[in-house]
């Protein structure tokens, strides 16, 4: 249990006032028993000094303040008293929630004076840290707590010398005061330098998300599991349904299918993971054309037609869509879980995947990346894959001012193929990943 003891010798349980826990070696105590509240200089008349109005001190997080010289005797009587390392906090709305405070630094010859809205704190002995105490008064919950005791007109309201006075703060030793400062002091100057910064880091969350791709696909983000069915035996599953096929008639042999494998060597041309395997995208995906559909038949209701601007921030948009009440060969149909890429025009290689549960149809310039068998390669795989591709799709493209890629330029698509088990923990990780960049970019919005 805590307990206060007072001046007159009289001892008050205060359990109920105690917030949280403290480590070992830290205490609790009021702030007006750590500080003197408003202290009063007396100094020479004809001395100089800081004349400080509430302008010219800064609000945030940050610590600064600028000044105006004067003489003691034009400033000593109706305004506020303070000296070097004193502690000025703005006691009137919005000032005050505003976090309008700061340690007064370089004042001409130590002494100021400045605009009455302020609170100061003086600290006594030396033993409490003047920013750690800045800190805490920065804090959202001390902001909070001094709201709730506004008083005063609507618009001219103030926090009282009181809540200060009785302000309980966790003290922590000398040496930890210092160190927790220099943490926060780390942590927020890296803040401001993201915030200053805010254009250079939308392209560097860019980067990150294009290396996070790359390294994903080349077997270097998560780690390899030995127990994994290595990518080389789904492939010859892939293999041993096409020869059935041919057998019965259902399917030609593509007399320039060829196998990838590793010679003596045991090495590809590049390096590969253990239980990877390169092949050609259409070996697990078919990359399909759309359909040249005539506008003068386009309609109000129907089956949703996706064109390329219906590609999206890597999704499909049907709110702007057209439509088509005709029948159309499902060759043309699209199901959810499609990719869909952009084959043509200034914006060649775009990609969106396709996430409604109703069918849609393909409209020409559109291609359609649809897996084979998901027991091999999984979506989310596919779309990692084809997405750290883009870059090399666009540079690939013909047609100069109007780029174009065909279908058969992207069946031809080397992929790595990693075993199932690790492609699904290849996508979880960068699911993860995008999520936190993701985070990190909406905050600077």
């Amino acid at each position: 249990m805590h307990y206060e003891k007072f001046a007159d010798g009289s001892v008050k349980c205060i359990e109920d006032e105690i917030p949280f826990e403290l480590p070992d070696g830290w205490a609790w105590a009021r702030i007006g028993t750590i500080c003197i509240i408003n202290p009063r200089n007396n100094i020479a008349d004809d001395l100089e000094v800081s004349f400080i109005p509430m302008p010219m001190i800064s609000e945030g997080y940050v610590n600064t303040h600028t000044y105006e010289v004067r003489t003691w005797n034009n400033v000593k009587s109706g305004f506020t008293h303070f000296a070097e390392n004193d502690i000025g906090i703005a006691k009137i709305t919005p000032c005050f929630e505003n976090r309008k405070s700061v340690i007064f630094k370089k004042l001409v010859n130590g002494y100021g004076a400045g605009t009455t809205e302020l609170h100061i704190l003086r600290t006594l002995d030396g033993t409490i840290s003047n920013e750690y105490l800045l800190w805490i008064a920065k804090m959202e919950s001390f902001i909070q707590g001094g709201v709730q005791t506004f008083s005063g007109a609507v618009g001219q309201q103030r926090v009282g010398k009181d809540f200060f006075s009785q302000y309980l703060i966790p003290i922590p030793p000398h040496n930890e005061q210092i160190r927790i400062v220099n943490k926060i002091n780390l942590i927020f100057n890296f803040v401001i330098t993201m915030e200053n910064e805010k254009s250079s880091l939308h392209e560097t969350i860019k980067q990150a998300k294009s290396k996070i791709l790359d390294l994903a696909i080349r077997g270097q983000l998560v780690p390899q599991n030995s127990d994994d069915e290595p990518a080389s035996v789904l492939l010859e599953r892939i293999r041993a349904e096409k020869e059935e096929l041919i057998k019965q008639g259902k399917i030609k042999r593509d007399k320039k299918e060829s196998i990838i494998f590793k010679g003596e060597d045991n090495s590809y041309y590049d390096e590969i993971p253990d239980g990877w395997s390169e092949i050609a995208l259409k070996d697990v995906c078919e990359v399909r054309n759309g359909y040249a559909f005539k506008s003068s038949n386009f309609s109000q209701n129907g089956t949703p037609i996706i064109r390329i601007s219906d590609i999206q921030n890597e999704t499909i948009s049907i709110e702007e869509c057209v439509y088509w009440n005709q029948e159309v060969d499902k060759r043309f149909v699209i199901e959810k879980g499609d990719l869909l890429i952009a084959m043509s025009g200034a914006t060649t290689g775009k990609m969106g995947v396709y996430k409604s549960d109703l069918p849609a149809y393909l409209n020409q310039r559109v291609g359609n990346v649809r897996i084979k068998d998901d027991t091999i390669l999984c979506v989310g795989y596919r779309d990692i894959y084809l997405r750290g591709m883009q870059d090399f799709i666009l540079k690939n493209a013909y047609g100069g001012a109007q780029p174009n890629i065909s279908s058969k330029f992207i069946e031809d698509i080397q992929i790595l193929l990693p075993p199932y088990n690790e492609q699904l923990r290849i996508v979880e990780k960068v699911k993860i990943l995008f999520q936190i960049l993701n985070t990190i970019e909406k905050s600077l919005l």
